[in-house]
């Protein structure tokens, strides 16, 4: 009798843990919707559209994460550490052996704005769907163009990645899509004019300028996804550097940019507040600077749009000068490898060497881009095909890690800043996981 029993509760226990596996599989293996499905990709692309989709992977910085110095354009390889273990950008060169050669036009929808490559092989988040779900349909249609007919094929073997069975299991990331992915494309704000909304669509989407400069949770998803949320541009610590705030923090942020400084900045690489450095310069180098002054205009006047956050920035800054007293720590190191580049008086020789009085890596509370810049140096800008005379060079063998800590407390407080001491363990650290600026930078000319 309770055996019977045991074996009709079993039995109704089943059928819902059967359902709710049937269910779990039907969600992970489905393949998302997508425009398409009706349209046949012709085997020839009108030149326009080519060049359209050209100036769409400029917009999205494809090379950023698909090209190697030294290696044929867009064919992978570039390593991103994560914390389960290293990816591999992949080959998406139309190659039809090692790249995308073989996707039709919905393959490249799905994997390009879904995440979801042919078979239902779920893309890691690194590839920043999450964002590119926003393009329009007509810029994934020039994108897929450029990629099919505007570049050459190569035929470069992807790199697995090295995470280990079991987190390397790609089903799990259905789940974390149905939580923190998007799926809808960029839909105007009716109560906006279209240069902002122009703006809001680049730097939310193909510009995906919240993958770096947005905060991740402990899921390692962006927080906010637009201007809905107030960490959304408000900075984020990624890869050894910080990416500053694009809100109107006066402090850490744009606050003190105009409209017309930022355009600058995205065009040339720099303005009297800074000049480019760390992952932005690959940004500059391959994208901001190609970009159409009307789109320059349009992500200004949208990030000018962002409030900052007074709680967290604090009072705003100030110049206060300072007498040079060699006896302070740091004070002496500065005088001898940095003032003559940013000036005793933290000045700079803008628009060429840039102040370090009221530059956001000594005001803001990580000091991981202050640190890295010095121990690593800083990679060419190279604006219009010519690269820049004068870069940050590497102090790695020239100083110590207490000597590096040292001039960077003086920095991060003299002159009004008041981003906080740096610790010798933490120059330390970063030293032992970063490496020296490469001198030759990545400069894709595609066509």
């Amino acid at each position: 009798m309770n055996n019977r029993r045991f074996a009709r509760t079993a039995g109704w226990l089943a059928l819902p843990c059967l359902v709710a596996a049937g269910l779990l599989a039907w969600y992970v293996t489905r393949e998302p919707a997508t425009a398409f499905e009706q349209e046949q990709a012709g085997a020839s692309f009108e030149p326009a559209l080519v060049s359209r989709g050209e100036y769409v992977a400029r917009l999205s910085d494809c090379v950023a994460c698909h090209s190697l110095a030294g290696k044929a354009p867009f064919a992978g390889g570039l390593e991103m550490a994560t914390p389960l273990g290293a990816i591999h950008a992949t080959n998406i060169t139309p190659d039809k052996n090692t790249g995308i050669g073989t996707y039709s036009l919905v393959d490249f929808d799905r994997a390009v704005r879904h995440g979801v490559a042919p078979g239902g092989r779920r893309l890691y988040p690194a590839m920043p769907y999450p964002s590119y779900v926003k393009l329009s349909d007509d810029d994934i249609k020039a994108l897929y163009a450029f990629f099919m007919q505007g570049i050459q094929p190569a035929n470069q073997p992807n790199i697995p990645s090295d995470i280990p069975w079991p987190l390397n299991m790609r089903w799990p990331i259905a789940l974390w899509n149905g939580v923190f992915a998007p799926t809808a494309t960029y839909a105007a704000k009716p109560d906006q004019d279209a240069l902002w909304n122009r703006g809001a669509y680049i730097v939310q989407g193909p510009g995906h300028c919240g993958s770096c400069h947005t905060p991740r949770g402990l899921a390692f998803n962006e927080k906010a996804l637009d201007e809905s949320g107030k960490p959304f541009l408000a900075g984020a610590l990624l890869d050894g550097w910080y990416a500053p705030s694009l809100r109107q923090d006066p402090n850490t942020g744009l606050g003190r940019w105009t409209e017309p400084q930022i355009v600058q900045f995205l065009k040339t690489g720099r303005n009297a507040h800074a000049v480019v450095y760390g992952s932005m310069t690959e940004a500059f180098n391959n994208s901001t600077q190609f970009m159409q002054d009307d789109d320059l205009a349009a992500i200004a006047r949208y990030l000018k749009s962002l409030p900052g956050d007074p709680q967290r920035d604090g009072t705003p800054w100030q110049y206060q000068a300072v007498s040079t007293n060699q006896d302070v720590p740091g004070a002496r190191t500065y005088a001898t490898r940095c003032a003559s580049c940013h000036g005793l008086d933290g000045k700079g020789q803008p628009e060429w060497m840039p102040p370090l009085a009221g530059a956001t890596s000594a005001l803001a509370k990580e000091s991981a881009s202050a640190i890295n810049i010095t121990l690593n140096g800083s990679q060419r800008v190279v604006a219009a095909g010519v690269p820049d005379a004068y870069h940050m060079p590497a102090f790695r063998e020239q100083l110590s890690d207490q000597e590096i800590a040292e001039v960077l407390s003086y920095v991060r407080g003299t002159w009004g800043n008041n981003g906080g001491a740096v610790e010798a363990k933490a120059v330390g650290k970063l030293r032992g996981h970063t490496d020296p600026a490469s001198s030759s930078p990545i400069i894709l000319h595609m066509r």
